[in-house]
């Protein structure tokens, strides 16, 4: 039993490394199929947009990776404890963020009708910012499940990691301005690619350390 729950450990460490750099790949790609689409402008919700030529792939694609970081959430308690409670709410982080960025943006287009924001705009966008605020969050909680005394490096790492993904986050919600021709909401697409980015590095480092760790 004991190598059965290694070995699972194991498995999604390494499908959520694959899930990880897939996404960042699959989007890009799916980004040069939309005409006039910019990768520094333009948000990754746009790709899901009902006028969007890769839509349907996007929100299929969007619900599959959710489902993974659910499913990596729940391994995660098994590797790393299931009894703490900084464990259990790491878990429910990283299955908010499963829920929300992946199966909720996914089923919800973030479409405009007439520059209104019909109800799917609206829970498209709580949604991801539900999930977008549950991975801002792991890191803090990440000091306590790895603490300085065992893994100092992480530990700095994660206070990196949280410090970036605020700032990048501070500076993707600069979008709402009313002024859209300041630099900083033009290229929401950035700012919004790189917390991506933060975030997953810091999901891969995660996993690595899951799949090294003895149960």
């Amino acid at each position: 039993m004991r190598a059965v729950q290694l070995n699972l450990i194991q498995i999604t460490a390494l499908i959520c490394i694959i899930a990880c750099i897939a996404d960042v790949i699959v989007l890009f790609l799916a980004g040069s199929y939309y005409p006039g689409y910019s990768q520094l402008k333009n948000t990754m919700s746009s790709l899901g947009e009902t006028i969007s030529p890769v839509s349907e792939l996007i929100s299929i694609w969007w619900i599959c990776i959710g489902i993974i970081f659910i499913f990596f959430g729940i391994i995660f308690r098994k590797a790393f404890g299931s009894h703490l409670n900084s464990v259990k709410t790491a878990s429910f982080l990283i299955l908010f963020y499963g829920l929300g960025e992946g199966i909720g943006s996914g089923l919800f287009k973030a479409d405009r009708i007439g520059g209104k924001m019909p109800h799917s705009f609206v829970i498209h966008d709580i949604a991801g910012g539900i999930g977008s605020i549950a991975a801002l969050l792991l890191p803090l909680v990440m000091l306590r499940v790895i603490p300085k005394i065992s893994n100092p490096h992480f530990y700095l790492f994660s206070w990196i990691v949280f410090a970036f993904g605020f700032s990048t986050m501070l500076l993707f919600t600069i979008r709402f301005s009313h002024d859209q021709d300041n630099l900083i909401a033009l290229y929401k697409g950035f700012w919004q690619r790189l917390f991506m980015l933060n975030l997953y590095v810091y999901f891969i480092t995660i996993s690595i350390i899951m799949y090294c760790k003895k149960v």
